[in-house]
């Protein structure tokens, strides 16, 4: 799940830099899902290490699951004439991202119980 996650941080942040610059650079809240994207890249780099993993992926999730919500309540917030084309995309995607990973993570969490369920302790 780490490289996982380092994907999923590079396409956030490319998200929010492409956002970013095709609105001219006049909002910064377009730079939000570059900066859940450089913390899950961070995170994602962290849990190639054996001992950093399990609490660099759970880290990773609870971020996702922040960015999720945070899109969600935006998107729910103000109806979908009121904004950009382009802050719509920007945050359905980002809503679409973080949701597909939080799902992934929960998923290898469940498998990860269930190998050590398995597995004699050591």
């Amino acid at each position: 799940m780490a490289y996982t996650t380092i994907v999923f941080g590079l396409l956030l942040t490319s998200l929010g830099l492409a956002g970013y610059l095709l609105a001219g650079g006049a909002s910064v809240t377009a730079l939000i899902p570059a900066f859940f994207g450089i913390v899950l890249l961070i995170l994602g780099i962290l849990a190639r290490s054996e001992a950093l993993r399990k609490h660099a992926m759970h880290a990773a999730a609870a971020v996702a699951l922040i960015g999720f919500i945070g899109a969600l309540m935006s998107l729910l917030r103000a109806p979908f004439e009121t904004r950009s084309g382009l802050a719509n995309f920007s945050q359905v995607t980002m809503a679409l991202l973080t949701a597909v990973f939080v799902w992934l993570c929960i998923k290898s969490f469940r498998a990860a119980r269930r190998a050590r369920a398995v597995s004699p302790p050591r």
